[in-house]
């Protein structure tokens, strides 16, 4: 079977010009960055015709470590509309290098459903990431320097909440300390990976230049000795940020192996951040097609509760429908079958992992959305598998379509798109049926959150996160703005617990809240479950081992 990599090379890109003018965009507005890709201003969105634009969510069911493919699967779907005569755009996430370097190896798609240039896109892109990363640490360095020099006017932080940002996976920097030696003022901190960056939500919520540098503004970076919060308009230096991300707020357009024009913008993690692409490429997506394609990182309990929850909410945009994707191989393991069986016929172990689907369905009804359930099928997939995955869907009353884009593009998708398109004219959509009032206490949105879509018999804080509790309503008591702010559940992907070992459908257990952080800037609460980590570590084996130069192509990053 040829790569990933093979098969990009086989497509004979068309200049970005040309499919700037695919969608009727002037290509003299765009600045290309390079032949291939290029950036659009937010200054071309519609409101008028995104309201038209039908908006389709891509979800999945729990991931495993078979994989599922939800990138794949949303490129192949807009090819499949495509072919079928709809004019269809995808958005998407940009990939970040530490996964990418680490254990995937790239998030461009797969097969013949591939966003393109894929080694760019896997790569250092038009540099969103470096820019996010870049001015984030600037935030940090001219803090830590404002500490330095007002340190004998007796000003001091008793609490620093902003950390520094990398996008490489660096277990190693977690916990630090800086300025020792006398090197500024001594302080314990420590690293982030850059998609959990308040500023890559900021960038994938802000709707224009002046709401960019608002939302800055507002980022509490600690607080004060006599308790009051200190944000980045404290340091005076909310313009030089924006004047950093400027260009980053521009939606990034390139092309699918079909030569059908793709948005991909912003990159936060569905398990430490929201997981949705940018409002602004969604926005224009739906303002130059018809049908939308976007896609929510990992299982629907955290992409698409986010995607609704915060995305939607914020932005007022109402989709019209959810794609929840699955393998069988997923599905078995879901169901107890062993990584190394998944690929032999095991009727049982698939059948106990519905399980697991079923619960996904059960939660984007609850939402208020038509669902579609489609199989991203493998060489390895029998008959009668899928039909008791089809049988189920029908029990379930959702529709069903297998997808075999990977293998053949915008043909192996034409069932997925019809199977969408009649969905889509059958159905009227509904106003979405948010999980929590928006003016609820931020324990009762976590606690609606984890009832309702994680199944959790219970939640709880630790005595840390009742703490950091106790502290956001004492400090910020007279700032009405956070009570309606939304909350975003930092949680492993591999199980509807916060526990990664358990998957499947598992009932009885209680999600336990170790921390709270305050995003003032991307407006919104983030809770951090278990045992989760906004810095994850490197595997004993990563793909960074097997990334390389062969004969001047790069090899690797599939």
């Amino acid at each position: 079977m040829k790569t990933d990599i093979q098969i990009a090379r086989e497509c004979e890109l068309k200049p970005i010009g040309e499919i700037a003018s695919q969608l009727g965009i002037d290509p003299e507005t765009i600045e290309p960055y390079g032949r291939y890709m290029a950036k659009v201003p937010v200054q071309l969105i519609d409101e008028e015709k995104v309201k038209q634009s039908r908006l389709i969510l891509v979800t999945a069911i729990s991931p495993t470590k078979a994989g599922i493919g939800k990138t794949t699967v949303s490129i192949g779907l807009t090819l499949g509309l495509n072919k079928i005569g709809k004019k269809a755009v995808v958005a998407l996430r940009e990939p970040s290098l530490g996964p990418c370097f680490g254990i995937k190896g790239g998030a461009a798609g797969g097969g013949y459903a591939q966003v393109l240039p894929m080694e760019k896109i896997n790569l250092h892109f038009t540099g969103d990431f470096h820019a996010v990363t870049s001015a984030h640490n600037t935030i940090s360095a001219l803090l830590d320097n404002y500490l330095f020099q007002h340190r004998k006017d007796g000003f001091s932080l008793r609490e620093i909440y902003w950390k520094r940002v990398l996008d490489v996976n660096d277990r190693s920097l977690r916990n630090i300390v800086t300025g020792l030696r006398g090197d500024g003022v001594v302080s314990e901190t420590g690293f982030d990976i850059t998609p959990a960056s308040e500023l890559m939500a900021i960038l994938c919520l802000a709707t224009s230049e002046e709401d960019l540098q608002r939302r800055i503004e507002n980022i509490v970076l600690g607080i004060t000795s006599d308790g009051q919060p200190f944000r980045v308009r404290d340091l005076g230096v909310a313009g030089a940020i924006t004047v950093l991300l400027r260009d980053a707020l521009s939606p990034n357009l390139v092309q699918t192996t079909e030569h059908t024009p793709a948005f991909i913008h912003g990159g936060p993690f569905a398990n430490i951040a929201h997981g949705c692409s940018s409002v602004v490429a969604t926005k224009m997506a739906m303002t130059y097609g018809d049908y939308v394609v976007t896609e929510a990182g990992f299982g629907a309990d955290l992409g698409a509760e986010k995607f609704f929850d915060i995305k939607c909410r914020k932005a007022g945009l109402q989709p019209r429908l959810v794609v929840i994707v699955a393998t069988t191989q997923g599905l078995k393991m879901h169901g107890g079958v062993d990584l190394e069986h998944i690929k032999e016929p095991n009727t049982q172990g698939l059948r106990e992992g519905l399980k697991n689907l079923n619960r996904h369905i059960n939660n984007m009804q609850g939402f208020g959305q038509p669902v579609v359930v489609t199989l991203n099928r493998h060489e390895t997939d029998i008959d009668e598998e899928i039909d008791i995955v089809r049988k189920n869907c029908e029990d379930q009353g959702v529709a069903f379509a297998v997808n075999e884009a990977f293998l053949r593009g915008g043909d192996g998708a034409v069932e997925l798109a019809q199977t969408v398109v009649n969905t889509i004219d059958r159905i009227q959509p509904l106003p979405i049926h948010f999980t929590y009032p928006e003016n609820d206490s931020i324990e009762g949105k976590i606690e609606k959150v984890c009832k309702r879509i994680y199944g959790a018999a219970a939640m709880e804080f630790t005595k840390t996160g009742k703490k950091r509790l106790e502290a956001i309503r004492e400090i910020f008591a007279n700032d009405e703005a956070i009570r309606h702010y939304p909350v975003c559940i930092a949680k492993t992907q591999y199980s509807f617990t916060a526990d990664s070992t358990r998957y499947g459908s598992p009932e009885g257990f209680t999600i336990r809240i170790r921390d709270i952080i305050l995003n003032c800037g991307s407006e919104m609460i983030v809770a951090i479950a278990g045992d989760m980590l906004r810095m994850p570590g490197l595997p004993k084996s990563p793909q960074a081992e097997r990334i390389t130069i062969v004969d001047g192509e790069i090899e690797g990053l599939s």
